[in-house]
C-alpha cells in the first residue's frame, strides 16, 4: 500500500501544478459556481472520457488524462465550494485556495487509504473503463441529491461523492501511467 501513496501524490502533484497555473491565468473565477454548474463540468469530464473509450475515431488529439485531471480539480472546487459557499465575486486568493486545495486533498487521500486498506487494494484489478462508470454513477448521485436540496435519508453527503470521484479518478491515472 506504500506505492499506492506515493502513486496518489504523485497524481495530486500534477493536477494541483496545473490548478495553481490556472488560477495564476484565470484568478478565482470559479468561486461564482454554483455546485450543480461544478456537478455539470465534471459530468462533461466524464462523458468525454466514455466516449474515448468507446469510439475508435478521436476528432480531438487530447487523451482520457487531461480529462480525469479536470475530474479531480473541479471536484476540488466542489469540495471548496460546499465549505465556503458560493461566491458574488472571486473572493480568494491563490494562496488561500492552495490550503484549501491541500486541505481537501488531505481529508480525500486519508479517505482513500482507509479504504484501500479495507477493500484490499481491488481497485488495482479494475478496468478504467469501470471507473469511468463508477465516477459517473456518482455524478447521478450527486445531481440526485441536489435536486433533493442537499438532503439525504440514509445515504452519504455530495462531499464524500465528490471524494470517491477524486479516488476513482486517481486510479484511473494510476493505471493509465502504468500503461505506458
Amino acid at each position: 500500500m506504500q506505492d499506492t501513496s506515493i502513486q496518489y501524490d504523485a497524481v495530486i502533484t500534477v493536477c494541483r501544478d496545473l490548478f495553481v497555473k490556472k488560477m495564476k491565468d484565470y484568478g478565482s473565477a470559479w468561486r461564482i459556481l454554483r455546485l450543480p454548474s461544478l456537478t455539470d463540468q465534471i459530468f462533461i469530464k466524464a462523458q468525454r472520457i466514455r466516449s474515448l473509450q468507446e469510439n475508435e475515431v478521436r476528432k480531438v488529439d487530447e487523451g482520457e488524462v487531461p480529462e480525469f485531471i479536470g475530474i479531480i480539480n473541479y471536484s476540488i472546487m466542489a469540495l471548496i465550494q460546499l465549505e465556503k459557499g458560493v461566491a458574488e465575486q472571486p473572493d480568494l486568493s491563490s494562496e488561500e485556495i492552495s490550503v484549501l486545495y491541500d486541505k481537501h486533498i488531505d481529508i480525500t487521500k486519508t479517505l482513500m487509504m482507509n479504504k484501500n486498506h479495507d477493500y484490499g487494494e481491488a481497485w488495482r484489478d479494475m478496468r478504467v473503463s469501470s471507473l469511468t462508470d463508477l465516477i459517473i454513477q456518482k455524478l447521478l448521485r450527486v445531481k440526485q441529491i441536489e435536486d433533493n436540496k442537499g438532503k439525504t435519508l440514509v445515504s452519504e453527503g455530495i462531499d464524500a461523492n465528490y471524494q470517491d470521484m477524486i479516488n476513482y479518478a486517481v486510479f484511473a491515472m494510476i493505471h493509465l501511467g502504468e500503461a505506458k
